[in-house]
């Protein structure tokens, strides 16, 4: 295994990433440790590997094989936007009274995306209007009956053939989802086994409109994939139930209207109102929102 050492621009909130990464870890298929390590598979030059991150104040160390390195630590660049420098960011947003003080309590915050779009999509599904303990669960029962196998004692995720092909009972079953859900589920899935691909190369417009032509995936859905997945620093899931809260439960309209002025980087403040709301680390590793 290589080690290489990945700073962060401006520093990073360590606590606060290491929290973001083991509420929405998957038991059996990701790995967190309070002391600040991360493990899971990552799809480097097309075969499943290990990688092990170490999250800290300054960066992030990423350990993989040799033959993979430059490809992981690129992939851990873009993953944890480390790149970019929070304070003119935060610059802009502290003209909101509310998000001064968030950004005095996290200077070095900045949005968690994800490595593999169609993982994301499907744990965003099984997030709708769940909390976040339920869509992990989900998450896990789903690995449980549908991975094709273990890497290294990590489980695969499943494919979205694997997921098309499952009788739609049985899935439902499986997970414990609504009939709805896991029709959405497999929706998504066949889009996806149909060739369709969410990554930050993505055209941000088109993956937009594919998306919500998948039954069971609205407004939510589609912005919290586009923060996440396709690292559009301006996406606003505006009906999030965690972003509301952080509003003083303002409707979704009134939250969209607040967002206004934090635009060009309503991502980075929606990272600001998760956090404050979502700072507690669970000590042992196992989405809120509409559709």
């Amino acid at each position: 295994m290589t080690r290489r050492e990945l700073p962060a621009v401006g520093g990073l909130e360590a606590q606060t990433t290491l929290t973001t990464l083991v509420n929405h870890a998957t038991p059996g298929s990701e790995e967190v440790s309070p002391a600040g390590t991360y493990r899971r598979l990552l799809d480097l030059a097309g075969t499943p590997t290990v990688i092990t991150l170490r999250i800290g104040p300054a960066g992030i160390d990423v350990e993989a094989p040799a033959t993979v390195i430059e490809e992981a630590t690129a992939l851990v660049r873009w993953w944890f936007d480390l790149e970019t420098n929070p304070a003119p960011v935060g610059a802009h947003l502290a003209a909101d009274p509310l998000l001064a003080r968030l950004v005095r309590q996290r200077p070095a915050l900045r949005p968690v995306r994800h490595p593999a779009g169609f993982e994301a999509a499907i744990h965003t599904v099984l997030g709708q209007q769940v909390t976040l303990s339920a869509g992990r669960l989900f998450a896990e029962r789903l690995c449980t009956a549908y991975s094709p196998g273990e890497v290294a004692g990590l489980r695969l995720f499943p494919t979205a053939a694997a997921l098309v092909a499952a009788p739609s009972e049985e899935l439902r079953a499986a997970v414990g989802l609504t009939t709805a859900r896991a029709r959405t589920v497999q929706a998504l899935a066949a889009v996806f086994a149909d060739g369709f691909s969410l990554d930050p190369g993505s055209d941000p417009p088109t993956a937009r409109a594919r998306l919500l032509e998948v039954p069971g995936i609205g407004p939510w859905t589609v912005e919290y994939l586009a923060l996440r997945v396709l690292g559009d620093p301006d996406a606003f899931p505006a009906s999030d139930a965690v972003v509301r809260r952080a509003l003083a439960g303002a409707p979704a309209r009134a939250a969209q209207q607040a967002a206004e002025s934090w635009r060009p980087y309503r991502a980075w403040a929606t990272a600001h109102l998760w956090a404050s709301q979502t700072s507690h680390l669970r000590t042992v590793p196992g989405a809120l929102g509409a559709t």
